[in-house]
């Protein structure tokens, strides 16, 4: 084989590597692209439409060994290791590709570069996180002890916001929209909300840890969530209406803050 056709086969394989490589860019753009316009209630809701498992307030799995969905005594935190950082420990099923194992590793990497958490590929510990490709988005409030199944929906639930919501919950963290002194700053128009849905607008005994009210969690469901009428609002700020909800970016400022507080975090 002479130099030029050595030089032509060689200029074509860098062209199809180059193809694939693009190929590959272009699919892991398209999971990570989000729509402005669809909030974190919307994208869970849709994802948990006909979810065979028993949830509460829309992504909350209904506690089997608690009697309540409160946290108390923070007897379902996470613990700390010697190093005074706290582990959770976690496993990804073999379902997952190799695209969306890095989304799921991107939404831990703010948790673990602003808090003391540390998400771990479990070993041999006992209590841990088992993230799997069931039917809707949804997780366990705090640690339950043993397995916990973290469902991430390979079709719908492939986002960074939405795998911070639900890492979160894991945590101990319940939504914002509930919180127990919600009433002072947002309105929740019940006649818009489906009888079978009232539950997931209840008021909860949460722990505040004296930080304000946070508009712009990635705990904080939008506008519409489960609403009877579409385009009508089920919540409404007070006293600005037009103050944005169910934000779409990931863990907020005082969202981090709360971990730090809960955890005793010393960042």
């Amino acid at each position: 084989m002479n130099t030029r056709a050595s030089f032509s086969i060689l200029l074509l394989l860098c062209g199809v590597s180059q193809a694939l490589f693009l190929k590959e860019q272009k699919l892991a753009d398209m999971l990570v692209t989000e729509p402005e316009d669809v909030d974190i209630t919307t994208k869970i809701l849709e994802s948990n439409n006909g979810s065979t498992e028993l949830l509460i307030e829309g992504d909350l799995v209904f506690p089997k060994t608690r009697n309540a969905i409160y946290c108390f005594n923070n007897n379902c935190l996470w613990k700390k290791n010697s190093n005074n950082l706290v582990e959770v420990p976690y496993t990804v099923n073999r379902e997952f590709t190799y695209n969306e194992k890095k989304i799921i590793e991107n939404g831990m990497m703010t948790f673990h570069s602003k808090t003391c958490i540390r998400f771990v590929p479990r070993s041999s510990q006992t209590d841990y996180i088992s993230i799997e490709n069931r039917d809707g988005c949804y997780s366990s409030l705090g640690r339950t002890g043993g397995q916990q199944v973290l469902s991430l929906n390979r079709d719908g639930c492939m986002y960074n916001d939405l795998v911070q919501h639900e890492l979160n919950h894991a945590l101990g963290f319940e939504h914002e929209h509930s919180r127990s002194d919600r009433d002072k700053y947002i309105k929740i128009n019940w006649k818009f909300i489906s009888p079978d849905m009232v539950e997931a607008f209840q008021k909860q005994n949460t722990n505040n840890q004296n930080t304000p009210y946070d508009y712009g969690s990635v705990m904080h469901y939008g506008r519409t969530a489960f609403t009877n009428q579409e385009g009508k609002e089920t919540i409404t700020p007070i006293p600005d209406a037009s103050v944005e909800i169910g934000q779409t970016r990931g863990l907020s400022n005082i969202d981090i803050l709360r971990i730090n507080k809960l955890y005793g975090c010393s960042i």
